[in-house]
Protein backbone atom coordinates (compact mmCIF):
# COMPACT_ATOMS: atom_id res chain seq x y z
CA UNK A 1 0.00 0.00 0.00
CA UNK A 2 1.04 3.41 -0.95
CA UNK A 3 0.30 5.29 2.57
CA UNK A 4 0.28 8.96 1.04
CA UNK A 5 -0.38 10.76 4.69
CA UNK A 6 2.27 9.78 7.36
CA UNK A 7 1.89 10.74 11.13
CA UNK A 8 4.61 11.45 13.47
CA UNK A 9 4.16 11.62 16.99
CA UNK A 10 7.04 13.11 18.17
CA UNK A 11 9.82 15.36 16.94
CA UNK A 12 13.24 14.07 18.76
CA UNK A 13 16.16 12.71 16.97
CA UNK A 14 14.64 10.09 15.75
CA UNK A 15 11.55 11.28 15.09
CA UNK A 16 12.67 14.45 12.99
CA UNK A 17 14.67 11.54 11.18
CA UNK A 18 11.31 9.54 10.04
CA UNK A 19 9.84 12.78 9.34
CA UNK A 20 12.46 13.91 6.74
CA UNK A 21 12.20 10.10 5.28
CA UNK A 22 8.49 9.85 4.45
CA UNK A 23 8.57 13.66 3.54
CA UNK A 24 11.40 12.69 1.06
CA UNK A 25 9.32 9.79 -0.58
CA UNK A 26 6.96 12.51 -1.29
CA UNK A 27 4.40 11.86 0.84
CA UNK A 28 2.35 14.31 2.96
CA UNK A 29 3.75 14.74 6.76
CA UNK A 30 1.39 15.50 9.87
CA UNK A 31 4.21 15.90 12.89
CA UNK A 32 2.86 16.27 16.58
CA UNK A 33 5.57 17.61 19.26
CA UNK A 34 4.63 19.60 22.16
CA UNK A 35 7.81 21.47 22.67
CA UNK A 36 7.99 25.12 21.30
CA UNK A 37 11.48 24.72 19.52
CA UNK A 38 9.97 21.86 17.01
CA UNK A 39 9.18 24.13 14.33
CA UNK A 40 12.91 25.27 14.01
CA UNK A 41 14.49 22.05 15.11
CA UNK A 42 12.42 20.20 12.33
CA UNK A 43 13.76 22.86 9.82
CA UNK A 44 17.28 22.53 10.74
CA UNK A 45 16.97 18.73 10.65
CA UNK A 46 15.21 18.10 6.79
CA UNK A 47 17.45 20.69 5.67
CA UNK A 48 20.65 19.13 6.74
CA UNK A 49 19.36 15.35 5.92
CA UNK A 50 18.24 16.31 2.04
CA UNK A 51 21.85 15.91 0.89
CA UNK A 52 22.00 12.24 1.83
CA UNK A 53 18.27 11.87 1.03
CA UNK A 54 18.97 12.79 -2.40
CA UNK A 55 21.92 10.35 -2.43
CA UNK A 56 19.51 7.89 -1.96
CA UNK A 57 16.99 8.96 -4.83
CA UNK A 58 14.82 10.54 -2.86
CA UNK A 59 13.42 13.29 -5.14
CA UNK A 60 11.37 15.10 -2.90
CA UNK A 61 14.48 15.39 -0.25
CA UNK A 62 14.43 18.33 1.56
CA UNK A 63 10.79 19.43 1.04
CA UNK A 64 8.93 21.12 3.81
CA UNK A 65 6.12 22.07 2.05
CA UNK A 66 5.15 18.25 2.55
CA UNK A 67 5.33 18.64 6.16
CA UNK A 68 3.01 20.42 8.48
CA UNK A 69 3.21 21.22 12.23
CA UNK A 70 -0.08 20.44 14.30
CA UNK A 71 -0.35 21.22 18.17
CA UNK A 72 -2.99 18.28 18.92
CA UNK A 73 -2.10 14.55 18.28
CA UNK A 74 -5.74 13.58 18.08
CA UNK A 75 -5.96 16.21 15.25
CA UNK A 76 -2.37 15.04 13.58
CA UNK A 77 -3.54 11.31 13.28
CA UNK A 78 -7.03 12.54 11.45
CA UNK A 79 -5.95 11.86 8.13
CA UNK A 80 -2.85 9.57 9.05
CA UNK A 81 -3.04 5.98 6.94
CA UNK A 82 0.51 5.31 8.83
CA UNK A 83 1.78 6.62 12.35
CA UNK A 84 5.11 6.85 13.59
CA UNK A 85 5.40 7.14 16.97
CA UNK A 86 8.84 8.10 18.67
CA UNK A 87 7.87 9.77 21.80
CA UNK A 88 10.40 9.54 24.67
CA UNK A 89 10.67 6.28 26.74
CA UNK A 90 7.96 6.71 29.49
CA UNK A 91 5.34 4.00 29.51
CA UNK A 92 2.64 6.40 30.77
CA UNK A 93 3.67 8.88 28.56
CA UNK A 94 3.32 6.60 25.57
CA UNK A 95 -0.36 5.31 27.34
CA UNK A 96 -1.16 8.86 27.32
CA UNK A 97 -1.23 9.55 24.15
CA UNK A 98 -2.40 6.67 22.87
CA UNK A 99 -6.01 7.33 25.01
CA UNK A 100 -5.56 10.90 23.08
CA UNK A 101 -5.60 9.23 19.86
CA UNK A 102 -7.24 5.89 19.64
CA UNK A 103 -11.05 7.68 19.30
CA UNK A 104 -9.60 9.89 16.08
CA UNK A 105 -7.42 6.77 14.09
CA UNK A 106 -8.82 5.77 10.63
CA UNK A 107 -10.38 1.93 10.85
CA UNK A 108 -7.04 0.23 9.13
CA UNK A 109 -4.37 2.96 10.15
CA UNK A 110 -1.14 0.92 11.33
CA UNK A 111 1.19 2.39 14.03
CA UNK A 112 4.50 1.35 14.27
CA UNK A 113 6.38 2.63 17.52
CA UNK A 114 10.37 3.30 17.36
CA UNK A 115 10.37 1.95 21.39
CA UNK A 116 14.18 1.28 21.20
CA UNK A 117 13.24 -0.62 24.77
CA UNK A 118 9.73 -1.36 26.06
CA UNK A 119 7.95 -4.58 25.21
CA UNK A 120 4.94 -4.62 22.50
CA UNK A 121 2.79 -6.22 25.22
CA UNK A 122 3.10 -3.18 27.98
CA UNK A 123 2.97 -1.06 25.20
CA UNK A 124 -0.32 -2.43 23.72
CA UNK A 125 -2.45 -2.24 27.34
CA UNK A 126 -2.61 1.84 26.35
CA UNK A 127 -5.03 1.11 23.38
CA UNK A 128 -8.37 -0.18 24.09
CA UNK A 129 -8.09 -2.19 20.74
CA UNK A 130 -4.30 -2.94 20.28
CA UNK A 131 -4.66 -4.65 17.26
CA UNK A 132 -2.84 -2.21 14.71
CA UNK A 133 -0.27 -1.40 16.98
CA UNK A 134 3.17 -2.86 16.31
CA UNK A 135 6.80 -2.49 16.96
CA UNK A 136 8.91 -1.01 14.48
CA UNK A 137 12.29 -0.06 16.04
CA UNK A 138 14.56 1.82 13.51
CA UNK A 139 18.60 2.18 13.89
CA UNK A 140 19.80 5.89 14.18
CA UNK A 141 19.44 7.68 11.95
CA UNK A 142 16.14 6.25 10.34
CA UNK A 143 16.52 8.24 7.14
CA UNK A 144 20.19 6.74 6.26
CA UNK A 145 20.40 3.53 8.41
CA UNK A 146 17.90 0.62 6.17
CA UNK A 147 17.37 -1.33 9.83
CA UNK A 148 13.46 -1.40 11.22
CA UNK A 149 13.32 -4.46 14.27
CA UNK A 150 9.41 -5.62 14.00
CA UNK A 151 7.38 -7.70 15.91
CA UNK A 152 3.93 -8.67 16.20
CA UNK A 153 1.72 -11.03 18.84
CA UNK A 154 -1.44 -12.73 19.67
CA UNK A 155 -3.23 -9.69 19.76
CA UNK A 156 -2.05 -7.77 16.54
CA UNK A 157 -4.74 -7.77 13.65
CA UNK A 158 -4.06 -10.46 10.93
CA UNK A 159 -1.78 -8.79 8.40
CA UNK A 160 -0.57 -6.17 10.05
CA UNK A 161 2.48 -6.69 10.28
CA UNK A 162 2.94 -7.67 7.11
CA UNK A 163 1.14 -4.75 5.46
CA UNK A 164 3.80 -2.71 7.33
CA UNK A 165 6.83 -4.50 6.56
CA UNK A 166 5.89 -3.96 2.89
CA UNK A 167 5.83 -0.43 2.99
CA UNK A 168 8.99 -0.38 4.68
CA UNK A 169 10.78 -2.12 2.28
CA UNK A 170 9.23 0.07 -0.06
CA UNK A 171 10.98 3.25 1.13
CA UNK A 172 14.19 0.80 1.21
CA UNK A 173 14.30 -0.72 4.66
CA UNK A 174 15.39 -4.22 5.56
CA UNK A 175 12.85 -5.23 8.46
CA UNK A 176 14.01 -8.13 11.04
CA UNK A 177 11.53 -10.31 12.85
CA UNK A 178 10.86 -10.76 16.51
CA UNK A 179 9.56 -14.04 17.92
CA UNK A 180 9.60 -13.35 21.38
CA UNK A 181 9.79 -10.40 23.71
CA UNK A 182 13.08 -9.37 24.72
CA UNK A 183 14.44 -6.12 26.54
CA UNK A 184 16.68 -4.23 23.63
CA UNK A 185 15.26 -6.44 21.12
CA UNK A 186 17.97 -7.94 18.84
CA UNK A 187 20.63 -5.40 17.75
CA UNK A 188 20.89 -3.21 20.52
CA UNK A 189 21.54 -6.22 22.21
CA UNK A 190 24.30 -7.03 20.41
CA UNK A 191 25.67 -3.95 20.15
CA UNK A 192 25.08 -3.73 24.15
CA UNK A 193 27.53 -6.95 24.39
CA UNK A 194 30.32 -5.86 22.03
CA UNK A 195 30.39 -2.34 24.15
CA UNK A 196 30.20 -4.36 27.64
CA UNK A 197 33.54 -5.87 26.39
CA UNK A 198 35.10 -2.69 25.19
CA UNK A 199 34.26 -1.22 28.59
CA UNK A 200 36.02 -4.80 30.10
CA UNK A 201 39.31 -3.76 28.10
CA UNK A 202 39.87 -0.65 28.67
CA UNK A 203 38.78 -0.35 32.16
CA UNK A 204 41.55 -3.42 32.26
CA UNK A 205 44.47 -1.04 30.59
CA UNK A 206 44.63 -3.50 27.40
CA UNK A 207 44.13 -1.22 25.06
CA UNK A 208 42.88 3.06 24.57
CA UNK A 209 39.53 3.38 24.05
CA UNK A 210 40.25 4.98 21.08
CA UNK A 211 41.94 1.90 20.07
CA UNK A 212 39.55 -0.71 20.85
CA UNK A 213 37.11 1.14 18.48
CA UNK A 214 39.68 1.02 16.21
CA UNK A 215 39.61 -2.59 16.34
CA UNK A 216 35.91 -2.96 15.24
CA UNK A 217 36.05 -0.01 12.41
CA UNK A 218 39.25 -1.65 10.94
CA UNK A 219 38.31 -5.22 11.86
CA UNK A 220 34.93 -7.42 12.25
CA UNK A 221 33.08 -4.18 11.73
CA UNK A 222 34.11 -4.08 8.15
CA UNK A 223 33.10 -7.84 7.60
CA UNK A 224 30.12 -7.47 9.90
CA UNK A 225 28.69 -4.59 7.42
CA UNK A 226 28.30 -7.25 4.36
CA UNK A 227 27.47 -10.14 7.08
CA UNK A 228 26.28 -11.06 10.17
CA UNK A 229 28.78 -12.61 12.45
CA UNK A 230 27.32 -16.19 12.26
CA UNK A 231 27.31 -16.43 8.36
CA UNK A 232 31.26 -14.89 8.86
CA UNK A 233 31.66 -17.54 10.67
CA UNK A 234 30.14 -19.98 8.27
CA UNK A 235 32.63 -18.43 5.73
CA UNK A 236 35.71 -19.16 7.54
CA UNK A 237 34.98 -22.65 7.91
CA UNK A 238 35.40 -23.34 5.00
CA UNK A 239 34.35 -25.93 3.00
CA UNK A 240 32.92 -27.63 6.03
CA UNK A 241 31.45 -24.10 6.54
CA UNK A 242 29.73 -23.59 10.48
CA UNK A 243 30.46 -26.83 11.97
CA UNK A 244 33.75 -27.03 10.89
CA UNK A 245 34.47 -23.43 12.16
CA UNK A 246 33.01 -24.68 15.11
CA UNK A 247 35.26 -27.99 15.39
CA UNK A 248 38.30 -25.92 14.65
CA UNK A 249 38.16 -22.90 17.19
CA UNK A 250 34.69 -23.82 19.39
CA UNK A 251 37.03 -24.70 22.05
CA UNK A 252 39.12 -21.31 21.90
CA UNK A 253 35.42 -19.04 21.47
CA UNK A 254 34.39 -20.99 24.90
CA UNK A 255 38.30 -19.81 26.08
CA UNK A 256 37.21 -16.16 24.97
CA UNK A 257 33.74 -16.04 26.69
CA UNK A 258 34.85 -17.10 29.92
CA UNK A 259 37.31 -14.76 30.14
CA UNK A 260 34.62 -12.04 28.93
CA UNK A 261 34.17 -9.13 31.78
CA UNK A 262 31.11 -7.80 32.95
CA UNK A 263 31.60 -4.14 34.25
CA UNK A 264 29.39 -1.84 35.61
CA UNK A 265 28.66 1.95 34.44
CA UNK A 266 30.38 2.97 37.46
CA UNK A 267 31.21 6.56 38.01
CA UNK A 268 34.73 4.85 37.51
CA UNK A 269 34.25 3.31 34.39
CA UNK A 270 32.21 6.85 32.40
CA UNK A 271 35.22 8.36 33.85
CA UNK A 272 37.71 6.56 31.87
CA UNK A 273 35.20 6.14 28.61
CA UNK A 274 34.68 9.69 28.62
CA UNK A 275 38.56 10.76 28.87
CA UNK A 276 39.07 8.28 26.21
CA UNK A 277 36.58 9.93 24.22
CA UNK A 278 38.48 13.66 24.84
CA UNK A 279 40.91 11.99 22.92
CA UNK A 280 39.45 11.02 20.21
CA UNK A 281 37.22 14.42 19.70
CA UNK A 282 40.56 16.34 19.71
CA UNK A 283 40.89 17.71 17.08
CA UNK A 284 37.23 17.45 16.12
CA UNK A 285 33.47 18.09 17.32
CA UNK A 286 30.88 15.91 17.77
CA UNK A 287 28.84 17.70 14.22
CA UNK A 288 32.02 16.63 12.44
CA UNK A 289 31.84 13.35 13.39
CA UNK A 290 28.87 12.76 13.41
CA UNK A 291 28.64 13.78 9.79
CA UNK A 292 31.48 11.65 8.96
CA UNK A 293 30.15 8.81 10.21
CA UNK A 294 26.87 9.97 7.76
CA UNK A 295 28.72 10.25 5.68
CA UNK A 296 30.96 6.88 5.36
CA UNK A 297 27.75 5.04 5.96
CA UNK A 298 25.78 6.68 2.87
CA UNK A 299 29.05 5.30 0.56
CA UNK A 300 28.64 1.83 1.66
CA UNK A 301 24.88 1.82 0.99
CA UNK A 302 25.20 3.19 -2.02
CA UNK A 303 27.52 1.09 -2.68
CA UNK A 304 26.18 -2.01 -1.80
CA UNK A 305 23.20 -1.10 -3.50
CA UNK A 306 25.24 -1.58 -7.17
CA UNK A 307 26.40 -5.12 -6.01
Amino acid sequence: MNYPNITILGAGTIGLSWAALFAATGRNVSVYDPSPDTPQRLSKFVEGASTTLTALGWHHAGDMSRITLVADPAEAVRDADFIQESIPERLALKHALYAAIEPRLKPDVIIGTSTSGLRLSELQTGFQHPGRLILAHPFNPPHLIPLVEVMENTQTDTGVLQRAVDFYQSIGKVCVQLHKEVPGHIANRLQAAIWREAIHLAQEGVASVEDIDKAVAFGPGLRWAAFGPTTLFHLGGGAGGIRAFCDHLGSHVEDWWNDLGSPDLTPAAVNTLEAGMKQVLANTSNQDLAAQRDKMVLQYILARAKS
